[in-house]
């Protein structure tokens, strides 16, 4: 009955708590507790979470007005890194109130984010010349996951997927949900980047996109990635193909010696 309860002082974590909110502001609780993980601070989730509903940090997203359930085309996983690429555009406007295009590409697989290009007016050729500046550098999947646009099914793309022996898998109009992780990617470049900032000109839009595309791929916690970075997710898998790679060769060896 005498027993008073001593907490810790956790003034120091509910200050980083708060900065990093302030820093990331569509961060939920999980991946804000991720980040202060990685900064070194040993913290039970439920506390984090104590602390997140005390200082008001929680994020309040409008309702969606419900619609018809559509049933959904669902494509075979990909197993691999550079085995399916899914690509889209995102339309957003300068402070001018000129329209701005982005191109937007993820790996199915590893969710890296390659490339996001803005400009103005991007047409199928423009498409092209950055595929094959992805093409000397990481290199082409098998298959690329797009939409019906005008950029997609114009005779540029077509040539150069051909050439290049890449299958270019079209979504039914009207079908989104079947192009599924660009558009997952595409909900938080607009949640996290587009509508975070007011874009002065072109060249300003691209310094800031470029800046968020760098820490998707490097600093935020994905989901289905077990809450790693996809550069994270990409090391993991050059270790586990290395140890494989050392493994194949130690016993060739030996059977060559026995």
């Amino acid at each position: 009955m005498q027993y008073e309860q001593h907490r810790q002082d956790d003034g120091e974590i509910r200050e980083s708590l708060k900065e990093l909110a302030k820093k990331y502001r569509k961060y939920g609780c999980i991946r804000l507790h991720i980040k202060l993980k990685r900064e070194g601070y040993k913290v039970n989730h439920k506390k984090i979470e104590r602390i997140y509903r005390e200082e008001k940090l929680q994020i309040y997203n409008r309702k969606k007005k419900k619609r018809a359930a559509v049933q959904r085309v669902k494509l075979a996983s990909a197993t691999r890194r550079n085995e399916r690429w899914s690509m889209d555009f995102i339309h957003d406007s300068l402070s001018t109130g000129r329209r701005f295009k982005n191109f937007t590409l993820v790996d199915d697989f590893t969710k890296v984010c390659p490339v996001i290009y803005t400009d103005t007016s991007i047409t199928g050729k423009k498409v092209v010349e950055e595929l094959d500046k992805l093409k000397e550098t990481i290199g082409l999947p098998k298959e690329i996951t797009v939409d019906n646009g005008p950029e997609f099914i114009s005779n540029a793309l077509d040539e150069w997927a051909y050439k290049n022996n890449v299958m270019l898998y079209f979504i039914e109009p009207g079908r989104p949900t079947e192009n599924p992780f660009i558009e997952s990617f595409n909900g938080k470049f607009r949640d996290e980047c587009l509508s975070m900032h007011w874009f002065l000109s072109i060249p300003h839009a691209r310094e800031l996109i470029e800046q968020w595309r760098i820490e998707y791929n490097t600093e935020r916690p994905h989901s289905s990635l077990k809450y790693m970075t996809p550069s994270e997710f990409v090391a993991q898998l050059n270790e586990k193909t290395i140890a494989g790679s050392l493994q194949n060769t130690n016993l060739q060896l030996a059977h060559i010696t026995g």
